[in-house]
């Protein structure tokens, strides 16, 4: 990795001598500026405003705008003549919890190695904040600016540093929360904590950069010759939320599908359920138990009365089939007696 920084870390009389290397590295999708009808590239000169001529790279310098809007030069041995303790020193100033530090204020991220001779008081360094759990806020003069920083010990041995923003740089954010007063009933927070619930914890290494991978196969397809491939008409976006148990249903239920849990849910017919979150100091059940009492109730009641039905169909059944074959019986003993009749008649 390539250093940009080069200097010490400041521990009260303890010197570190150190080198910066950053963390990151940016992989987004960069294009280039071309003239659309023979695709040639499009350069930008430098000119300068009073004479009009271009000028190279040596011929520009730094200057300082005041607030009336004149000039001053300032050369980089001006600069760095600056009485800055900074100047090539990370001061540590203090000791705080890392979870304290707000999320808005971490700008760029770096990795600091020993320089030579310096492990053992690097790595009692890192091994103190690591025993403390807690990062050092530091200031060092870095990219042409004064800046905050976080030094704290990582899990690979290493000691991380987060350049900090300034707490005036970053805005307020007030008047920015909907004015108007808006109601949430306990019903949409239970089945929005469901929707978290099911949506369940992310592990960053598996996302990536979809949008970066299409532009990508756009240009192998353009390159090949290939039709690219189009876009699928998706739901539509930002409209007005009608109904907001609906929305949160319909997700919760997108949601199952998308982790396999969808198709076992639509073969027992089951719909989108609520976790309610527990609340201290209500009680409201008690109702609810005496309902499920008298149901039960009334189911086993029901029972009873299908059973002695059951009983009583089955107990008049058994008397009509006796019934039945005395019947059948008596009617073919009136057909045999017929026969033998006619058969006297014919043989007078």
């Amino acid at each position: 990795m390539r250093t940009v920084w080069k200097g010490s870390i400041s521990f009260g009389l303890v010197t570190i001598p150190i080198k910066v290397v950053s963390a990151t590295e940016n992989h987004s999708v960069s294009f280039r500026q071309v003239h659309t009808s023979d695709e040639g590239r499009i350069r930008y000169r430098k000119v300068c405003e009073i004479d009009g001529e271009e000028v190279s790279g040596e011929q520009i310098g730094k200057a300082y705008e005041t607030a009336d809007g004149s000039l001053v030069q300032l050369t980089d041995a001006d600069l760095n003549a600056l009485p800055l303790p900074t100047a090539r020193t990370v001061e540590i100033l203090g000791f705080v919890p890392v979870s304290s530090i707000d999320p808005y204020q971490l700008d760029r991220s770096y990795y600091l190695t020993a320089d030579a001779g310096a492990a053992k008081p690097y790595v009692l360094l890192r091994e103190a904040l690591r025993r403390a759990d807690k990062g050092a806020i530091a200031k060092l003069a870095m990219r042409g600016r004064e800046t905050l920083a976080l030094v704290r010990a990582l899990d690979d041995d290493v000691l991380g540093m987060h350049t900090l923003l300034w707490p005036d740089e970053i805005r307020s954010a007030g008047g920015l929360a909907p004015g108007e007063q808006v109601t949430v009933r306990d019903a949409e927070i239970d089945l929005a904590y469901t929707l978290m619930d099911t949506l369940g914890e992310v592990d960053m290494a598996e996302l990536h950069d979809e949008y970066r991978e299409a532009v990508e196969a756009l240009v192998d397809a353009k390159l090949t010759g290939r039709a690219p491939e189009l876009a699928e008409e998706g739901a539509p976006g930002g409209g007005k939320v009608v109904d907001l148990m609906a929305a949160l249903e319909d997700s919760v239920r997108n949601a199952r599908q998308g982790r396999g849990e969808g198709e076992a849910a639509a073969e027992g017919g089951e719909e989108a359920t609520v976790t309610p979150i527990k609340k201290t100091g209500q009680k409201k059940a008690a109702p609810r138990k005496a309902q499920e009492k008298k149901a039960a109730a009334r189911k086993t009641a029901a029972k009873k009365t299908a059973s002695r039905e059951e009983a009583e169909g089955g107990q008049g059944a058994a008397e009509k089939a006796p019934a039945k074959k005395a019947q059948a019986k008596k009617t073919q003993a009136g057909k045999a007696q017929a026969k033998k009749a006619g058969g006297r008649k014919r043989a007078s």
